[in-house]
């Protein structure tokens, strides 16, 4: 037998590898413009149009309506994740666990994408032109803030109470108030970021049980999919509130209120380790970033997170 076999061995393997690593996915890419970035750092480019004026005289000077252009800085972070398999290791199982490994490991990275989503949908954002100015998501003309107990924050100031309560039926209309406020472009698709807890506690509300109100089929297997024009991402990697510990920090957004710079997509590999008396290394790594683009499209809602 050829001593080259094991090469086409190592292909072979490379090619379900690859197509193992594609079939995962991140649960919060739907909310991001998603942006292709060679370099450590990406911008996501704003515009903000101006009003038209009134014409007073005929052939006079050309109107000068100027618009606005701004930017956000989001930087790059490169992620990976690696374990070995010892190759005498191999004999003693009856499972082939390189697959399996490669899955974990992309799921790591997708946890890692879903984190920078979050930590862009709450977090600090960097605008000006070398993105040298902090922008909170309390600030004034950024995002609105509704604390614990339901009530709407005063704009420009952090949630302060302390009072937890779950989701209900008028926090979400209160939500989607917000975002009809802020006049986005009509079609975008809107969002509703929470987690479980909140999920069981919202198919315990009348409205939702009722057929008048409610147009999820699946809600009789218990899964709400989309509700009061919210599609619902459920997730527990949620953040908890410095102030109001008893909460996780909840999001309504609309798509693309977040970019995603994505230098590298995930990417998997597997191969033998001379070193490590060759033992099996698999091999995940990306190169990613977030930053928010659009302060008015994202709603922090402070939600009970556990019973």
């Amino acid at each position: 037998m050829s001593f080259t076999i094991t090469e086409a061995m190592v292909e072979q393997y490379r090619s379900n590898v690859r197509m193992l690593g594609e079939q995962q996915r991140a649960l919060l890419r739907p909310i991001c413009e998603i942006v292709s970035v060679v370099g450590k750092t990406f911008y996501g480019e704003r515009l903000k149009g101006s009003e038209a004026v009134t014409r007073t005289s005929r052939h006079g000077d050309n109107p000068f309506t100027p618009v606005t252009h701004s930017r956000r800085k989001g930087t790059i972070v490169d992620k990976h994740w690696g374990d070995y398999i010892d190759e005498q290791d191999t004999s003693k199982v009856i499972i082939d666990f390189k697959g399996k490994y490669v899955l974990l490991g992309t799921q790591a990275l997708n946890r890692c994408e879903d984190d920078m989503v979050i930590d862009a949908l709450g977090g600090a954002a960097y605008a000006g032109e070398s993105g040298g100015t902090t922008v909170n998501n309390y600030d004034a003309g950024e995002c609105r803030i509704i604390q614990g107990d339901g009530t709407l924050a005063t704009a420009g100031s952090d949630a302060a109470g302390t009072t937890e309560t779950a989701l209900t039926i008028a926090k979400l209309g209160l939500c989607g108030e917000l975002l009809d406020e802020a006049q986005l472009p009509e079609g975008l698709q809107r969002y509703f970021v929470t987690n479980a807890y909140n999920k069981w506690q919202l198919l315990q509300t009348t409205e939702v049980k009722s057929a008048d109100y409610n147009t999820v089929k699946s809600l009789a297997h218990g899964d709400v999919d989309t509700f009061m024009g919210f599609k619902f991402i459920w997730t527990e990697r949620l953040k908890t509130h410095a102030t109001d510990t008893g909460c996780c920090r909840s999001y309504a957004a609309v798509a693309g209120a977040i970019a995603l710079g994505v230098g590298e997509e995930n990417n998997a590999d597997m191969w033998q380790d001379t070193g490590k008396q060759k033992s099996w290394y698999c091999y995940t790594k990306s190169s990613k970033g977030a930053t928010r683009q659009e302060g008015p499209a994202v709603i922090e809602i402070l939600l009970k997170k556990s019973a």
